[in-house]
């Protein structure tokens, strides 16, 4: 049916309920739009496409688990990915080459010398992954540390000016070309250390194997001593009876350890040795008693004596000088006896092999 055939009021209906048709679409293919765009913008801002990059390069040994758009990871937080993974020539000293960049402001922690990219696996399936270390790691204060790349400020922006030059000692203009080389310290993949484990594993087997038959003797060793301790144990079972009886007769009377040590007959003995002992005590203190009374008496009968004698010093004044003359006398005597001729052969010395007693005072000079 056409429109023309259609009454106004139809026509009127038609024409709003299109007007909200494109009203709605329109605005569906703004929103199409803004979540597209704002899309791109957050997967601009995730990727860096905003942020100043700059370009590093390595050498590793293998390119396995490594492609192209995977994370360069510093301090264990994306700071760049990888652009570029190819083979060098034939004739290189090196393997395989690899190109990544690093977004700001990570690579303001990379710095000359000391930073290095690691070669890190990271499971049992060969996966791997670059992570680039922070300069200024190695503690050393003797050395000059100096960033990869340079940063200036621009008119009011901040710009990346220069790149080190390791060789020259300073920094060369900064172009989109540049790029740094970095040192690699590639870890062997798991598999290949997996791989050297097993051969070690492989030459210690016999190894292992000759200790497990060592184990196994010891082992046997070990079952036939615990079956003659068994026997053992069985044969000593009735000595062990005995000694249980003997002790359970220990705590009677009659058949205590002491009863068993020391007959009747030698009890009584004991008794009359002790009687004895007792008596003879009981003597010897009442001897001792007799004889303390006698010393006492002695000793008072020598105490008058030394005052009797006391007594006669002090009334002879005398006898002391008489003595004193009689022994001066005497002295004279004898040597005259040894002055004698026909006396002074018998109280001559005899001589011997001593030397000289030595003169107790060292002999003096003469006087002039």
């Amino acid at each position: 049916m056409a429109l023309q055939d259609l009454t106004p009021q139809l026509r009127t209906r038609l024409s709003r309920m299109e007007r909200a048709v494109g009203i709605f679409v329109g605005l569906a293919a703004v929103l199409l739009l803004s979540g597209f765009f704002y899309y791109l913008y957050h997967t601009a801002v995730r990727k860096g496409w905003f942020l100043t990059k700059v370009t590093y390069y390595a050498y590793v040994d293998s390119a396995a688990g490594l492609k192209v758009g995977d994370p360069v990871k510093l301090m264990g937080f994306d700071a760049g990915e990888i652009t570029k993974i190819l083979p060098e020539n034939p004739e290189s000293e090196y393997d395989v080459f690899i190109e990544f960049k690093i977004k700001e402001p990570n690579y303001g922690y990379i710095w000359f010398p000391d930073s290095r990219v690691k070669v890190i696996a990271t499971g049992f399936l060969g996966s791997r992954f670059l992570e680039v270390t922070k300069g200024g790691s190695s503690g050393s204060t003797n050395v000059a540390y100096h960033a990869t790349y340079r940063e200036e400020v621009v008119n009011g922006k901040k710009l990346v000016t220069g790149v080190w030059q390791d060789k020259e000692g300073t920094y060369a203009p900064y172009t989109k070309s540049s790029r740094y080389w970095l040192v690699a310290d590639e870890a062997p993949p798991v598999t290949e250390r997996l791989e050297g484990i097993a051969k070690e594993l492989e030459q210690a087997l016999p190894n292992i194997l000759n200790l497990t038959n060592q184990l196994t003797a010891v082992l046997t060793n070990s079952a036939q001593a615990t079956s003659n301790l068994n026997a053992l144990a069985l044969s000593a079972r009735p000595t062990a009876t005995n000694l249980a009886e003997i002790t359970a007769q220990l705590r009677e009377f009659n058949g205590s350890l002491g009863r068993w040590l020391f007959s009747t007959n030698f009890n009584q003995q004991l008794e009359l040795a002790a009687n004895n002992a007792n008596a003879t005590l009981a003597s010897v203190d009442s001897n001792l008693v007799v004889v303390a009374e006698k010393l006492s008496l002695s000793l008072d009968n020598l105490a008058n004596i030394t005052s009797n004698l006391n007594a006669q010093v002090q009334t002879n004044t005398n006898i002391l000088s008489a003595i004193s003359a009689a022994v001066t006398h005497t002295d004279d005597l004898v040597q005259g006896l040894k002055r004698h001729w026909l006396l002074r052969s018998a109280f001559k010395t005899r001589t011997t092999n001593q030397p000289p007693s030595r003169p107790l005072l060292p002999p003096t000079r003469p006087r002039p």
